[in-house]
């Protein structure tokens, strides 16, 4: 093993969703190994601060306003992206989000906006991205974030565990279709993990003093399911996202991997005190 195969040095990472939550740390994790990066991102405060703090790891950053529900848009953010840097080796598809109804409570306009903003938006942006890897000559690495919900049943998320399931397909579908070029697709799944918008910060620069804090009864409500007993952190998303864009993951494509504390695979199972891991009732 060669410690160094860990390093993105001097390539191109662009990360849709990047100024907030898993899109920040992916985006600040690419950075940190090496890599220049462009931010799409919808508040242009947050793209600010996360170029920021990537040219404070000594890298180069392009923050980008973007809203993900355009494909336009998506396809700007591509396209500047490869205007400025001449290249593009990573696409990060962070960019996504969901709001907690039942499926009869929704619209079809609501159906319609949450496909857009979770899956059509990776559609357009692998579309323009891939074009880019090709011409390079070097291959590349497509990291699309997911959930676990994606795998399993979502109630109250119907529309948002669909986009996500089909994403998990395609990423194993477009694995066969970019072999040939050198290029890998994968996808992380994460569940229970810290964000500005999870901690009631919906604007304005990543500003972890402003969230709310959780009680303790749901800091012990989550310790139940989750294995590893707590939520995680962006960064942990991030450093899985590093090892998927290396030389160290260079023979793995069309994977879902979950960073998620092992949450997928206790699905119906939480602690129950002295009686252990129990079937939930």
């Amino acid at each position: 093993m060669n410690a160094n195969d860990i390093l993105l040095t001097d390539q191109v990472a662009v990360v849709t969703g990047g100024g907030g939550g898993i899109g920040r740390g992916i985006a600040l994790a690419m950075a940190s190994a090496g890599a220049d990066v462009v931010i799409g991102e919808i508040i242009p405060e947050r793209a600010e601060e996360t170029a920021t703090r990537v040219r404070e790891l000594g890298r180069k950053a392009l923050p980008v306003q973007m809203d993900a529900m355009d494909s336009d848009q998506v396809r700007g953010l591509i396209d500047k992206a490869a205007s400025e840097f001449g290249r593009i080796d990573i696409l990060v598809n962070n960019a996504g989000g969901v709001s907690r109804r039942l499926f009869l409570d929704q619209s079809e306009r609501s159906w319609r906006r949450l496909i857009d903003f979770n899956l059509v938006s990776m559609l357009a942006a692998i579309s323009a991205a891939v074009p880019v890897m090709k011409a390079g000559g070097r291959g590349g690495s497509i990291i699309n974030v997911s959930s676990i919900e994606g795998s399993r049943a979502a109630p109250q998320y119907a529309v948002y565990a669909a986009c996500k399931a089909a994403m998990n397909n395609l990423t194993r579908s477009l694995a066969l279709e970019f072999g040939d070029d050198g290029i890998r697709i994968n996808t992380i799944a994460p569940d229970h993990t810290v964000t500005p918008g999870i901690r009631g910060q919906i604007k304005g620069p990543v500003d972890p003093s402003t969230w709310t804090k959780l009680t303790p009864e749901h800091e012990a409500g989550l310790a139940s399911i989750i294995p590893l007993g707590r939520e995680g952190v962006d960064s942990e998303c991030g450093d899985a996202a590093v090892f998927l864009a290396s030389k160290m993951a260079s023979y793995i494509t069309g994977v879902v991997l979950p960073v998620d504390g092992g949450t997928y695979a206790s699905s119906g199972w939480m602690r129950a005190g002295e009686r252990g891991w129990v079937l939930h009732d």
